[in-house]
């Protein structure tokens, strides 16, 4: 049957009396012409896709904005017409869909170790809408029933793998039982055929007879119910051949040993009638131990209803048998998607919208089952997170008020040191824009692009700051070096020498340098001067080598000046607190040991709270870059990897670690106690910020002996 714009105006008007025919024509309209000479792989004609996917979803009785949107989801993506195309011919509701069902298109899931985090991702990048979901479920589920038409065998198997692990779960999560089934049995017979085949032979040697089981069975039950005055419909089915092997899997039985391989499902008017269904049933039959679940009184929590009880039937048949109202069934088929149908004339409102967003992210946030993918997340630890997008639709999450130079930092170092400019949603910005989110982010470079020194008190991620701060580093490194031998250069020339990389070896060495490049620095930055090295080498009778300026190189550990010390005292820094500069401090005086010096909220100064003779007003007098001793105490979740991401992040923002000693261990996470040196409190602070960002990480704080 071919589907016509009319046919769709049809079938929505049943059930949506703010539907318009218009509208449904010009959306047809315009995803035809955007598809016109495009194809499948099946070789038919692309725009087949978006007319199925509606249609789908108009059986779902879904509203009108829903069915526009299927028809325009990939027209965005796949052809010339943009967003803004859209909202001015359709406005910003059909717009904003689009937009969300897009993103979730470009959305690069992986798999792994980051399969359950992506998919909170999935979730959490179009949860301000749900028909986002339903729209792509309906375009996965066509997706699927087409999949021969990919000749690829290793793309097909690809696109069933990422379909059982993300979007059959995302159908059982809203509840959306007939798309969750469908998904499952046609992927399962792409990639494990013969073991599909096998249950099915296997079926149908147990039940050789199920063609007269079924009807029999399903009559004995409605004649059951009918003598004692229940309405009822009763219908049969053996289990999908996917959820027979699942739970062979997950309960490790054989299938013989399976008792619920036929299922009968009991319709009935309402809800006193399903309990006395259930009754007659286990008065009429063996009800077997431990098989019964009233999921009516305490629903799952996606919201289904229905009583669940595996009986020894008829014909000592093992049966199970659910038991629901027809509300509750459509539920079960339809999920949270039954909610849009209309019901006395009422247009769905922003109210329901967001009302079933809430109750959507609370089934998720308390879900407890451990074979469910959400289990005990928390979508609260997002909040200071922005999800973005780059133009290939790569997911790139940055922290809260983070810009475009983080961006470009979090995509690669490279880009972020040639960047020159950002097109954030396909608009010239600014570098400094701060990102939002949903965007999609560009990075504009140029080969003669280099980072502003500025940017370090711009932008917000340890990443990005460190990146800056090396490249201005070995900038300058590079210009001394550059100066350094241009300086040696003409005084080689100023006094008729040839310079000879042999003979400066001995300079090397004379100052205890490590290379020439070394060499040629120290002199770019004024530390050796050129003629001392030229009279090095070629002494007079007057400047003997006893005279050899000594070189004098800051060192990173020399000690910080303070404000306020008293002249000759022993001075060392508390190990109960490790004051940083930066923070305020409070020096100690004690016979024998000299001046302790403490942070000023030490818990370890309560003791000479009684004793003020001993304190001493001191202060930082600068901050150099003399590294001191900080510390943190870390609490990592137990696995592969996870010490060695936060070890690099310390090392990328330039502390350095003195020792890691493991404080407590279980199953789920390690509690770690890091040294490491740092310039200040600040640069604490900043390490402290990158490692918050690590998934691996469930805490982390200043530590505190």
């Amino acid at each position: 049957m071919i589907i016509t714009a009319s046919h769709l105006y049809k079938k929505v008007s049943k059930y949506d009396n703010f539907v318009s025919l218009k509208t449904i024509e010009k959306a047809y309209n315009l995803s035809k012409k955007a598809h016109a000479n495009q194809f499948r792989g099946s070789g038919e004609a692309y725009f087949t896709h978006p007319l199925a996917v509606a249609d789908y979803l108009v059986n779902m009785r879904l509203d009108s904005s829903t069915i526009i949107t299927a028809l325009l989801h990939d027209v965005v993506e796949d052809s010339e017409f943009t967003l803004k195309d859209i909202d001015d011919e359709f406005g910003s509701e059909i717009s904003k869909l689009v937009d969300g069902v897009t993103k979730l298109s470009k959305l690069d899931l992986k798999f792994g170790f980051a399969q359950a985090e992506n998919f909170r991702k999935l979730l959490l990048a179009s949860s301000d809408d749900i028909r986002v979901l339903l729209v792509k479920l309906a375009d996965r589920l066509h997706n699927i029933r087409t999949i021969d038409g990919i000749k690829n065998a290793t793309k097909r198997s690809k696109i069933c793998f990422e379909t059982l692990e993300i979007f059959a779960p995302l159908a059982e999560r809203l509840g959306i039982n007939a798309i969750q089934r469908e998904l499952e049995d046609r992927c399962f017979a792409v990639l494990k055929p013969e073991t599909r085949d096998s249950i099915l032979k296997r079926l149908k040697l147990i039940y050789s007879q199920d063609e007269l089981n079924i009807p029999y069975i399903t009559n004995e039950i409605e004649t059951l119910l009918r003598k004692n005055d229940i309405k009822c419909h009763v219908t049969g089915r053996i289990k999908s051949s996917y959820s027979i092997w699942k739970k062979m899997q997950y309960k490790n039985l054989s299938m013989d040993q399976l008792s619920d391989i036929m299922a009968f499902r009991v319709i009935v008017d309402d809800v006193p009638s399903c309990y006395k269904s259930l009754g007659l049933l286990h008065q009429e039959y063996t009800a077997i131990m431990g098989r019964f679940k009233d999921y009516i009184s305490a629903p799952k929590r996606n919201g289904y209803q229905s009583l669940h009880s595996s009986l020894i039937g008829p014909k000592k048949t093992r049966i199970e048998v659910q038991i629901r109202t027809s509300i509750m069934n459509e539920f079960a088929l339809n999920g949270v998607a039954a909610h849009w149908i209309y019901k006395e004339g009422k247009k769905w409102s922003e109210g329901v919208k967001y009302k079933w967003v809430r109750e959507l992210i609370q089934i998720i946030e308390e879900s407890s089952e451990p074979e469910e993918f959400l289990e005990n997340t928390k979508l609260e630890m997002y909040n200071d997170q922005i999800f973005c997008f780059t133009p290939k639709g790569n997911l790139i999450i940055l922290p809260k008020g983070a810009n475009a130079i983080d961006f470009s930092y979090a995509v690669h170092s490279e880009i972020g040191n040639s960047a020159v400019g950002a097109k954030i949603n396909n608009k010239n910005r600014l570098i400094t824009t701060e990102i939002r989110n949903g965007d999609q982010v560009e990075i504009l470079t140029s080969k003669s692009g280099f980072p502003d020194p500025k940017w370090i008190e711009i932008c917000i991620t340890g990443k990005a700051k460190s990146a800056i701060k090396r490249f201005i580093r070995n900038r300058e490194i590079k210009e001394f070096l550059q100066l350094g031998t241009a300086l040696l250069q003409k005084e080689y020339r100023q006094q008729n020498k040839r310079m000879h990389e042999k003979s400066l070896i001995k300079v090397i060495n004379a100052f205890n340098l490590s290379d020439l490049e070394e060499l040629l620095i120290e002199i770019g930055k004024g530390n050796i001067k050129s003629r001392d090295v030229l009279n090095f080498l070629y002494p007079k009778k007057e400047n003997l080598k006893k005279n050899l300026p000594i070189l004098k190189k800051p060192h990173l550990q020399e000690t910080m000046k303070i404000k306020g010390l008293i002249s000759g005292m022993a001075t060392h820094y508390a190990h109960c607190c490790h004051p940083l500069p930066g923070e305020r401090i409070v020096g100690i005086v004690t016979t024998g040991k000299g001046i302790t010096v403490h942070a000023l909220d030490c818990f370890a100064l309560e003791k000479f709270n009684d004793m003020p003779e001993v304190w001493l007003e001191i202060s930082w007098e600068r901050e150099g870059e003399s590294f001191h001793k900080g510390s943190l105490v870390t609490v990592l979740s137990n696995e592969p990897g996870s010490l060695a991401d936060v070890t690099k992040i310390i090392s990328l923002n330039e502390g350095n670690i003195s020792n890691i000693q493991v404080v407590s261990r279980d199953l789920d996470f390690y509690k770690f106690n890091i040294d490491l040196e740092v310039r200040n409190l600040s640069h604490l602070n900043q390490i402290i910020a990158a490692i918050r960002l690590s998934h691996f990480v469930e805490s982390v704080k200043r530590g505190k002996d």
